[in-house]
């Protein structure tokens, strides 16, 4: 098996997330290309291991502006048929639903998720994520489930918060790459959802931030070990 992941990158910002930092410390190689600046995504997928797709500004709506996106889609289609486990976190998540043929949409009037948010485990995802476990979110989008696809997690305000399609494919709306001190940067980000309907105070985020954001951690590296290393068998 190959020993290197694809990070697909959809921001100028340097990456320091947990996805990144535990997936180097497990001695795979990181292979970090940004489509929104023109880099190529690779032609073959022989030498990877697996796939990142990372958040982002731009939106399934918008693929006549950000072509990019759709050679993104391309690939997801790729690696699934090459049996090459793919993880699409926020507007990764949504690409995947999308190519899969899920619909992703904003609502109207606008409405988020941004702040850390309790989610809870479908019957199906029970062994996937505990009950009443906190991750962080920021996102308008959603994704429904697509046909095939097994729904894991919900929310109160956005039901469809994580599924799972076929061994080896996971599309998540919430942000577990997220660490403490990316939540401060986001909190005082000029794109901040404060105020909007959904949006969590900045006194609630810090309320929750401390505890769950290093739950959220450990949870997130069993994840990434299952996924990447040992395999979907150990998943649910």
């Amino acid at each position: 098996m190959s020993d290197s992941i694809l990070f697909i990158h959809h921001y100028e910002t340097e990456l320091v997330d947990t996805a990144w930092a535990h997936l180097g410390k497990l001695g795979f190689d990181q292979v970090d290309v940004k489509p929104f600046k023109g880099e190529p995504l690779p032609d073959s997928l022989t030498d990877f291991a697996g796939i990142v797709i990372y958040g982002g500004s731009q939106n399934i709506t918008e693929l006549d502006q950000f072509p990019f996106l759709q050679k993104e889609i391309e690939l997801i289609l790729n690696a699934i048929e090459e049996s090459i486990p793919v993880l699409g976190i926020c507007l990764g998540g949504q690409l995947i639903a999308h190519a899969l043929g899920g619909d992703v949409s904003r609502r109207t009037p606008a409405e988020c998720e941004f702040g850390i948010y309790p989610l809870n485990p479908t019957v199906a995802g029970k062994n996937w994520i505990p009950a009443s476990f906190h991750a962080v979110q920021a996102h308008y989008e959603e994704f429904s489930i697509p046909p095939g696809a097994v729904k894991l997690a919900t929310s109160e305000r956005f039901p469809n918060q994580a599924f799972c399609y076929r061994d080896n494919v996971y599309a998540l709306q919430f942000h577990p790459e997220t660490t403490l001190e990316i939540l401060r940067d986001w909190q005082q980000a000029d794109w901040a959802m404060y105020g909007i309907n959904g949006a969590q105070s900045k006194a609630d985020q810090d309320k929750f931030a401390d505890t769950h954001t290093e739950i959220q951690r450990r949870w997130f590296e069993s994840f990434l070990d299952q996924l990447f290393v040992r395999g979907k068998k150990n998943l649910l």
